[in-house]
């Protein structure tokens, strides 16, 4: 089990750069994560990439 499992982040600007990465590695650390984007495709394809979490 992750440091964060148990916890939410939320993330803006989650679908690339340093909001991507960022929700990659909390995803790691076992958290769940929320993450908001200005394109909903964009955000439909980083969804789908970064799993159920």
């Amino acid at each position: 089990m992750g440091k964060l499992t148990n916890k939410t982040a939320f993330i803006s600007g989650g679908t690339s750069g340093i909001g991507l990465a960022t929700a990659q590695e909390l995803i790691k650390e076992g958290a769940r994560v929320i993450i908001t984007g200005r394109s909903s495709e964009t955000l439909n394809q980083t969804v789908a990439s970064l799993g159920p979490n």
